[in-house]
Formats: structure tokens, C-alpha cells, sequence
């Protein structure tokens, strides 16, 4: 064999050497992740689906525990779960493209939507209802609330219920989480588009998208591989019922860890909406006095090992979710869980971690 013959031979075994080192790292890696997860999800208990992502590849998928502990049902990956407040992303791309659209523009005041809304001689503008700095008070904080929570209520009546109340703050002069302007982007999604809430989002987002096990939540319809919702006291218990009228534009959404990934990949390859437009999503904006809100449009922007990290955690009755993307690295972890005693928010964070270490290893 001449000497280009035996070059070929080393070079095709030395790259067999390195493809087989970078699958024993992530099988490694797997095993690890395994090892956490069922340590905090019991295999006879509510369960949980994660799923990793780098660049839009799917490099992990699990699912652990049970979906429905009653039938005795298996969790799989591909069960739908309520994902709470996850469903702000889906409300700010929403907003995002109705301006891309000329609809709407950012700085427009909410009395130009709402014209009764009191506002008290405040300037409100619909970057203050997606940054979670516009004052308004949250509507989940109230005692009343335990008062309406089993209605199915209209978007007005929801906004009527609220509106009254006094203010926390000035606009822009503070970042207080609040649920109340996210149901108002959701009324004035409608009062643009012409169309509810629901339909916007099931025609514009999931079905363009190809989000075929996504919905806005109803009791009524039948939607397969749903997961049911618990509780922990002394024992597992049926998650408590509410409407899902009440948590709407702020909470209301369902999907899959397949179909989240889906939705963080379009969001990233501009076919929803311009990547100048996404830029806004991921902005860490600053308060009146110049220090960082920490929060964007539907994400909290943050760092994981000082890297740059979007992220958003979601909560309703029996239902717990986290989702974090790195983009320096396009690492998507998101991780469902069916039980409120379950949080999957630090294993999101944990496992983002994980992989990171590992890219920067050179595996």
C-alpha cells in the first residue's frame, strides 16, 4: 500500500475514533440526565416529558412518571400538557407580528385600545403590558379572585374585574410580574385582529407552524394523549378546577415538548416573525431610572454560566413548566410537568448547564 493509501486508511480511523469518543460523551451525558430525572420524577407518581435540543436536532427525549394515575397511563413525550405561562410567548409573538403588520405600534397607549380602561393619568403603553412594568395591578393576586375562579368569563368581563384596581406603580418605574396586562395584550389582540384570542393563535401560530398537538385549553374538547393535572398534599389528588377562561392570553395554552421545540426553532429561523422583530422579544429593557427589568417580550433574560440564556417558567392548577434557550449555543431544553408539587425550573436550568459544560469541553 503506498503511502496516500495508508493516509486514507489512518485518516478513516482516526475519524471513526473521534465519532465513536463523541457518542460515548453523549450517551454519558444521557445517563446523567437520566439520573436526575428519576430521581425527582417517581416512576409510580405524576410524571414529566423533557426534551433537548441543539440547533433544532433533537439530542434527548423523555418522558417519566404517569400521565394519569387513575387508568394507570404511562407518561410518553408526546402527551400534551397545560403549559401555563409559557403561553406569554405565544401572546408577545402575537403583538409582535400585529406590528409587523402595521396594526400596531409599541409605544401606542392602551386607551387607544381600550378607551374606558382607567388609567388614571398615567401614560401606559403596550411595551409596559409586555415588559411586566406598567404598574397595573395582577389580577391572580387578589382574594376576589376565589370569587370568579370557576366562571367562564369573556376577555371585558376579565378586564372588568381588574381595571378598578389601584396601581402599584408609575409606568416603567418598576418590574412587578403581572398576569393582568397579559390578558389585556389578549384583549387587544382580538379588538385588532377582528378574531378571538384562540383562533389568532390556533390559526396564526399552530397551524402555520405544523403544531398539530397544540391547543388553547378546553374541558370539552377531546384532545389525545392528554395528560391529567395534579396536586400533592399528604397523598397525589386531582388538580383544583378552574376555568380556563381565567387564565386566557396569560396561561391558557397546551402543547408538547415536540411542539414547543417547534415553535423555538421558527422562532429562530424568521417564520413567524423578522429577526429584528425577535431582537425585541430578547431585549433586557431598562426601567425609568435606568436599571434592568431582567425581562423582555415573554422571556426572562438571564445567564447560565454568564451566558446568555432566555428562558420562562409556567404555573397552573396541577401543571408546572420550564423552558430555557441558550442562544450562543442553540441549546432548547423544555421540560413539562403534570403535578404542581414537581417543578421542573431548576432541572431546566441544571440540564442547560449540563450540555453547555459539555460543547465547552470540545465534546
Amino acid at each position: 500500500m503506498n503511502n496516500i493509501g495508508i493516509g486514507k486508511v489512518y485518516l478513516i480511523v482516526l475519524l471513526s475514533l473521534l465519532f465513536n469518543f463523541s457518542d460515548v460523551k453523549a450517551q454519558d451525558l444521557s445517563i446523567k440526565i437520566d439520573s436526575v430525572l428519576n430521581e425527582k420524577f417517581q416512576p409510580d407518581g405524576p410524571g414529566a416529558a423533557f426534551l433537548v435540543s441543539e440547533n433544532g436536532k433533537i439530542v434527548y427525549e423523555k418522558a417519566f412518571g404517569y400521565a394519569n394515575l387513575e387508568l394507570g397511563q404511562k407518561m410518553t413525550s408526546d402527551h400534551v400538557f397545560q403549559i401555563g405561562s409559557i403561553t406569554k410567548q405565544f401572546t408577545a409573538i402575537a403583538i409582535l407580528m400585529l406590528e409587523e403588520q402595521g396594526k400596531l405600534k409599541l409605544d401606542d397607549e392602551l386607551t387607544k385600545f381600550i378607551p374606558d380602561y382607567p388609567v388614571n393619568g398615567q401614560r401606559i403603553t403596550i411595551h409596559h403590558l409586555l415588559n411586566h412594568t406598567s404598574g397595573i395591578k395582577s389580577y391572580t393576586n387578589l382574594r376576589k379572585i376565589y370569587s370568579i375562579d370557576k366562571n367562564d368569563m369573556t376577555p371585558k368581563e376579565l378586564v372588568d374585574f381588574f381595571k378598578n384596581e389601584p396601581m402599584n406603580f408609575s409606568p416603567g418605574e418598576a418590574y412587578k410580574y403581572n398576569n393582568s396586562g397579559y390578558v389585556l395584550l389578549g384583549y387587544i389582540i382580538e379588538q385588532i385582529s377582528g378574531v378571538s384570542y384562540e383562533e389568532f393563535i390556533e390559526n396564526e401560530i399552530f397551524k402555520h407552524l405544523g403544531m398539530n398537538n397544540s391547543y388553547y385549553a378546553n374541558r370539552r374538547e377531546i384532545i389525545k394523549k392528554r395528560a391529567s393535572g395534579y396536586h400533592k398534599k399528604e397523598t397525589f389528588q386531582n388538580a383544583r378546577y378552574i376555568s380556563h377562561t381565567l387564565s386566557y392570553s396569560a396561561g391558557a395554552l397546551m402543547s408538547t415538548v415536540d411542539d414547543l421545540n417547534l415553535w423555538q426553532q421558527a422562532l429562530i429561523s424568521g417564520k413567524l416573525i423578522s429577526r429584528e422583530s425577535l431582537s425585541k422579544a430578547f431585549t433586557n429593557y431598562p426601567l425609568n431610572d435606568g436599571d434592568l427589568s431582567n425581562y423582555g417580550y415573554g422571556w426572562n433574560i438571564k445567564t447560565i454560566k454568564n451566558t446568555p440564556s432566555y428562558e420562562h417558567g409556567g404555573f397552573i392548577f396541577g401543571f408546572k413548566s420550564m423552558g430555557v434557550y441558550l442562544p450562543e449555543y442553540g441549546i432548547y431544553v423544555i421540560g413539562l410537568s403534570n403535578c404542581d408539587c414537581n417543578s421542573p425550573t431548576k432541572i431546566v436550568r441544571q440540564i442547560a448547564e449540563m450540555y453547555l459544560k459539555d460543547l465547552e469541553s470540545g465534546s
